[in-house]
């Protein structure tokens, strides 16, 4: 089977916007290739570290939000 990782990153994106907290922190519990390739693309900071969480960049949290709504939230 071949892996789709552009599918992977816009998931763990919506994922990461899921553990939001203290207004651009998400815990870091995700495979770390899928992070650093978010990391890559400008919308997390750097995910290597001490720290449980990782900090989204502006356009990061943006479009975390977006693919939350995307993927996860039930049509009205």
């Amino acid at each position: 089977m071949e892996i789709d990782e552009e599918k992977i990153d816009e998931a763990v994106l919506a994922l990461l916007y899921l553990t939001l907290h203290d207004g651009g922190r998400a815990w870091k519990s995700f495979d770390w290739d899928a992070t650093n390739r978010l990391h890559e693309k400008g919308l997390i900071e750097n995910p290597v570290g001490k720290a449980k969480s990782i900090l989204f960049t502006e356009e990061g949290l943006k479009e975390s939000e977006r693919l939350f709504q995307k993927h996860f939230a039930k049509d009205s």
